[in-house]
């Protein structure tokens, strides 16, 4: 751990795991360098990381290492060598590919593709099935960018854990993860916090299209949510103001059905209306934060406090310690009075 300069681990729900390792490289009597030649950290071999409590180990990502940067100061205490990488996900992201998928549900593809490169996956049903007599989707991307496209347009995410895929909506109603705490004295666990609330993002998604068959113009309206409130209070207080309209345009779908889908994904999109980030006290916090998935958090007032769900981690390792620093969302103010704000026994017993 003494030559360890730093590690992050950077887990987002757009973008693929990604980490960056730091290590002090010492030259040897007989002019060889510790660490350079060692086959282990070669140019996409698979690396895996883990970190833990007293009450076990889990992983945080897995994937290959795809940049080596060694560095020779003239001081030779300051030589470092800096290895960063991805994870699994990036396999799919290196071939663009040109294909036709006929009569096709994107949940389908989303399996064929996971399969395709050795993945298991864990995908939703998207139930529309593209009929080759009135469109065929077109891929002309690489195979990680077009899933990550047919994602976007029903309200999915995609990505890769480990050896497994995902194509689904967010799990909003999950279990939450351990209670995070703000001034809350012994059970305090995080050092800083900011809350944004941004009352322009809210709208309902409207979008007309001629039906190509019958010439018939088709319309799908939204403005009703069906993605589960984190809060009690879902609208913000307009005053007056008319909620925002959003028209969709330069998109082409192949009926109502896919139109519906399409704007239900960007209306669930925009009403997360509260953003935070803040930076969490990793050994107080004793549990490995992770995206996709929702925390409580309390002692920032009955307006901010309630279950939030979490977007993007980034899980740094010093020799001065380990923080998480992480951004969340929500669509909602106010607790629902549903939630758990008590911090578990165990995790007491291993701070104290």
């Amino acid at each position: 751990m003494d030559e360890v300069v730093g590690l992050q681990v950077e887990l987002d729900t757009e973008l693929a795991s990604m980490f960056r390792l730091q290590l002090v490289i010492r030259q040897q009597s007989d002019g060889t360098w510790t660490y350079l030649d060692e086959e282990r950290f070669g140019l996409w071999k698979p690396i895996t990381i883990k970190a833990g409590f007293e009450d076990g180990m889990e992983e945080l990502m897995s994937g290959y290492i795809t940049h080596v940067r060694p560095d020779f100061d003239p001081d030779l205490s300051r030589c470092t060598l800096a290895i960063w990488g991805l994870d699994g996900s990036v396999l799919m992201d290196r071939e663009e590919k040109l294909r036709a998928w006929r009569s096709e549900k994107d949940s389908s593809i989303a399996a064929q593709i996971f399969n395709l490169h050795g993945f298991s996956s864990v995908v939703d049903d998207t139930q529309v099935v593209h009929d080759e007599a009135v469109s065929t989707i077109i891929q002309r991307e690489t195979d990680m960018q077009f899933l990550q496209r047919l994602a976007l347009r029903n309200g999915f995410e995609c990505y890769v854990e480990g050896t497994t895929g995902f194509f689904r909506k967010p799990q909003v109603d999950a279990s939450p993860q351990p209670v995070l705490a703000v001034h809350f004295g012994e059970e305090t666990t995080i050092n800083r916090l900011t809350f944004e609330v941004n009352a322009l993002t809210p709208a309902n998604v409207t979008m007309f299209q001629v039906d190509r068959t019958s010439k018939e113009v088709l319309e799908a309206a939204v403005t009703a949510s069906q993605q589960a409130a984190l809060g009690a209070a879902r609208s913000i207080p307009s005053a007056g103001v008319a909620q925002g309209q959003v028209y969709v345009s330069r998109d082409v779908t192949t009926g109502l059905p896919e139109m519906t889908a399409l704007c239900q994904g960007l209306l669930h999109e925009a009403e997360w209306f509260v953003m935070a980030e803040g930076e969490v006290a990793g050994n107080q916090y004793a549990h490995v934060l992770k995206p996709h998935g929702t925390v409580t958090i309390k002692g920032v007032g009955e307006t901010y406090s309630g279950v939030y769900y979490v977007t993007q981690v980034t899980h740094t390792f010093t020799p001065h310690g380990y923080t998480q620093f992480f951004r969340a969302k929500r669509n909602a103010l106010m607790p629902t009075g549903t939630e758990d704000f008590a911090v578990s026994s165990e995790r007491l017993g291993s701070l104290f």
